[in-house]
């Protein structure tokens, strides 16, 4: 289990409320809403703008999924057991015992995840090198060493001051007082060998620093978007924004390290436009409080779906702070609870159980804003919330549709993936369209195609069936997303290539 941050959490309205122009929801609104996603403005996803992670190169970020392999013996480290037990080195192939994954604790100081989530460290005052504990300490920390001469040559420094070493296949110990020699016969010398990585706002806050991460994402809240971006959506014919947002933002202006603060007035900002240009905010939890689903996006630190029973409390805190401050605000539609659950790894009863909560909490600040519940990604009934759902009221069901992710799709060309939209696509969606249960919502699509030769003329096309298709949910679509380096995932670009009418 990882750390987690325990913060006095304290709603004063003088402090925390965010007071706009007039107290009640009285601004009206058409369904189904014709929203976008603002993507990677107040989350970060660094393959959106791979850029900003510039100053990061060939550092070790946190989750970097490495392996490493002795010098001395040509054999990968391995967690024995994929954790638990001892650290060996006799595997001729790296999979997922042979991968450690990083949390950084400086540029040169680090922890290792195994495979079954435990860090490696020392056994007791020993020197035996094992993976047994839950949560890194002292005898958990490295320094890793690279060769000046070759970064992806390594050495380990322990806690008591001394190197990893292989002594045999199955001993590994930290009891080495040589580290000068980079030659392959040296015991404590592996070959790193960089597998995986996360770019989301754990790996930016954490890889750039306090010196630097605050600055740097202040500067992208207040590019990224603007009220310019807000007229030309309105101008485009665009009713409603999708915000994602991190669970830290509750805790602004200074949220626990290595989060940044400032992105609670960045969002006091969206909604500020919208009201002036008439339009509405979906405010969305895509960041929880463990991660719901290990990815980037949700801020994972290293890839490990935390999020359960135990972090429901602190997740139904974010949600009473967000519906406090704009509960009452003449823009908002919607708060949508959390975005993604990952099954199997999040339990339906867990999700349940704190989709109750939410709801509740949002029902103490606003009788009409909409409470969107998001269906769980992977292997999950896409019908699985409609029976809790329908006894409540302003519920919506969120559903993400992409032709991607799947081989499949390669496979297919233009018509194909349209014929899929007009078939499948539109087939799933009256499953989660109830004529008296919970409204719907395709809260993320996107025009990508995935097949090779695909063209932006093609994903016009393919953007057009989607509207015909996902017109029909209820409450409404987002495109994901409004701005993006790759030309098919941003809106405004297809908008202005003339390849995307809304």
């Amino acid at each position: 289990m990882a750390h987690r941050h325990h913060h006095s959490f304290v709603l004063l309205c003088s402090l925390c409320v965010f007071l706009p122009s007039t107290l009640a929801q009285t601004a009206e609104f058409n369904l189904p809403l014709k929203a976008v996603n603002l993507g990677n403005w107040l989350v970060t996803e660094g393959w959106m703008m791979p850029s900003r992670f510039d100053g990061l190169n060939g550092q070790l970020l946190d989750g970097t999924q490495v392996q490493f392999k002795s010098t001395k013996l040509r054999k990968f480290l391995s967690a024995e057991n994929g954790g638990g037990a001892t650290i060996v080195a006799n595997r001729d192939q790296a999979s997922t015992w042979e991968t450690f994954r990083v949390w950084r604790i400086s540029d040169k100081k680090f922890n290792l995840r195994v495979f079954n989530e435990q860090f490696v460290g020392l056994q007791g005052q020993g020197t035996t090198v094992v993976a047994v504990s839950g949560n890194p300490s002292t005898s958990e920390t490295f320094d890793i060493i690279r060769n000046p001469n070759n970064p992806n040559q390594v050495r380990f420094q322990a806690s008591n001051g001394m190197f990893l070493q292989v002594k045999s296949l199955t001993e590994v110990t930290a009891d080495y007082s040589g580290g000068s020699s980079w030659d392959d016969t040296d015991p404590s010398v592996f070959e790193m060998n960089v597998v995986g990585g996360l770019q989301g706002e754990y790996q930016i806050t954490n890889g750039y620093g306090p010196s630097t991460a605050p600055k740097l994402l202040r500067d992208h809240w207040n590019n990224y978007i603007t009220e310019q971006d807000f007229e030309f959506m309105v101008a485009n014919g665009l009713t409603a924004v999708r915000i994602p947002v991190g669970w830290w933002i509750a805790y602004d202006p200074a949220p626990p390290m290595p989060f940044v603060g400032g992105s609670l007035n960045a969002l006091d900002n969206a909604f500020t436009w919208a009201e002036k240009h008439g339009m509405k905010v979906i405010v969305d939890l895509h960041a929880a409080p463990g991660s719901q689903n290990g990815a980037e996006h949700s801020a994972s630190r290293d890839g490990y779906l935390e999020w359960g029973d135990s972090y429901i409390q602190d997740t139904v805190k974010v949600i009473e702070f967000l519906a406090a401050r704009y509960g009452s605000h003449p823009a908002l539609v919607a708060i949508e609870l959390m975005n993604e659950p990952l099954a199997p790894g999040i339990k339906l009863e867990d999700l349940i159980k704190y989709y109750r909560l939410g709801y509740e909490a949002v029902r103490r600040h606003t009788p009409d804003a909409y409470v969107i519940l998001s269906n769980r990604i992977g292997p999950a009934d896409p019908q699985e919330l409609l029976e809790f759902a329908g006894g409540l009221s302003r519920v919506v069901i969120d559903v993400h549709y992409y032709n991607l992710f799947d081989p499949k799709f390669k496979q297919w060309n233009l018509q194909q993936n349209i014929d899929y939209i007009y078939n499948d696509r539109a087939s799933d969606l009256s499953k989660v369209t109830p004529a008296n249960g919970p409204l719907s919502f395709v809260g993320e699509w996107t025009s990508a195609l995935d097949f090779d030769g695909a063209t932006k003329e093609d994903s016009g096309k393919f953007a057009k069936a989607q509207q015909d298709v996902y017109g029909r949910a209820t409450f409404g679509w987002a495109y994901w997303s409004y701005r993006c380096k790759y030309d098919t995932w941003n809106l405004k670009r297809m908008i202005q290539d003339g390849l995307i009418k809304i």
